[in-house]
């Protein structure tokens, strides 16, 4: 049996061994949490080795250039294409009227920490201490050390080859590391999916059904009309065989809720299911990783409409437009682990006045909307990764055309 198929059980499992146990299936949750781990430890010298190769990989400087700068453009604008839907779709829906809850339990400092302005935001961008950012977990900041470290070594000549060999070395460790791993995936999502439908049951979801439904709807029009739109006036390509290839990413991001943990099958997806080459996949899936957050801005925008209908505040055209571009901009630094985007809504909530009392309430459904959110994550970094490649004349088309081929015969990893 192939592993997304595995994976796909172990989920649908969980799911109904979840329900039957309630909250006891909080006990599986050390089970869970260990597979993730497992995963969070490759995701540091994954991103770092794979980000310094990726650069390395591409000899013209001016391609660098170029290559960096259309993954950008296109990864901001897609964020920011994300938080109008989910905007469009929260006035059109009203999730947030006669939502029939009186009083919320303010939320505690304790329960979702500080966020940095922007102003300290960009100045974390540069690490002081690489060997700090390594053992901090600080992803942006080990993504700058390793494009620097990255156009370090395309300046340095022929000296750069014993540290290229060894980062090279580095990298393809980590990812036999990574298909040792996944063998524990289906355990590992079983194991999550039972802890999270223990914990969140029927009766809380029923009155968040609409602000859920709404989430859900958005990120399905982000998913198959956007990125749709892309691949085929933008990339000249079927989309099917695309959607086809990145099946094995798909329900590992949504049964994992982190794009960080997924990252090593989306490379593994976009190599060898769509022919997307080394140099582009492994440059532009990991900063993606980090900056390219669809499903996150979605939730931005319809969490902060949510919460000013259930407050009765009506948000004026210049609040909405604070709203595109702080979330926009915020997801420069959003982690990609479960829960990160509910962390960086608060600060957009700040950014217009709104009350954050109301994330207490939101709190209940974060992990369920977190999933579908990540899987747009991770399909819109595939998408950015398949049109750079195609731009640039790399992209083997036939393999990409073939993937559904690929797909099952790779999905053992």
């Amino acid at each position: 049996m192939k592993l997304w198929m595995k994976i796909l059980i172990g989920m649908f499992v969980g799911l109904i061994a979840g329900s039957i146990l309630g909250p006891k299936a909080e006990l599986l949750k050390p089970v869970g949490q260990i597979f993730l781990n497992m995963i969070s430890m490759l995701i540091i010298p994954l991103i770092f080795s794979s980000m310094a190769v990726g650069i390395t990989s591409i000899r013209d400087t001016r391609k660098l250039g170029r290559v960096g700068m259309k993954t950008l453009a296109l990864y901001l604008g897609t964020t920011a294409v994300a938080i109008c839907i989910g905007l469009f779709f929260a006035y059109l829906l009203k999730p947030g009227i006669n939502v029939g809850f009186t009083s919320f339990k303010q939320v505690s400092e304790q329960s979702y920490g500080e966020l940095a302005g922007f102003s300290e935001l960009i100045l974390n961008i540069i690490p002081s201490n690489p060997f700090e950012a390594f053992t901090s977990g600080n992803i942006l900041q080990v993504i700058v050390f390793a494009v620097f470290l990255g156009l370090a070594i395309q300046f340095t000549q022929k000296k750069y080859e014993p540290l290229l060999n060894f980062l090279e070395s580095v990298s393809e460790v980590m990812y036999s590391l990574t298909n040792i791993v996944m063998k524990f995936a289906p355990i590992g999502v079983f194991a999550i999916m039972a802890s999270v439908a223990g914990t969140f049951g029927l009766s809380v979801l029923i009155p968040l059904a609409k602000l859920l439904g709404t989430i859900y709807l958005a990120s399905l029009v982000q998913f198959f009309v956007l990125f749709t739109i892309i691949l085929v006036f933008m990339c000249r390509l079927n989309p099917i065989p695309f959607f086809k290839g990145m099946v094995e990413a798909i329900v590992l991001a949504f049964s994992t809720s982190s794009s960080s943990a997924t990252v090593p099958v989306t490379i593994h997806c976009v190599m060898h299911n769509l022919g997307v080459p080394k140099s582009i996949a492994r440059f532009v899936i990991p900063l993606g990783s980090t900056i390219n957050m669809n499903g996150t801005a979605i939730f931005q925008g319809i969490a902060s409409v949510f919460v000013a209908q259930m407050y009765g505040i009506d948000l004026s055209l210049q609040s909405l437009i604070i709203i595109v571009v702080t979330a926009t901009l915020s997801a420069i630094g959003t982690a990609g682990i479960p829960g990160a985007g509910f962390l960086i809504l608060s600060m957009v909530l700040k950014s217009v006045g709104l009350p954050l009392e109301g994330l207490a309430l939101i709190f209940a459904i974060d992990r369920l909307r977190d999933m579908v959110g990540t899987v747009v994550n991770i399909v819109g970094d595939a998408v950015v990764a398949v049109y750079i490649a195609k731009s640039e004349g790399e992209l083997d088309v036939k393999q990409y055309q073939d993937s559904h081929i690929l797909a099952l015969e790779n999905s053992e990893l």
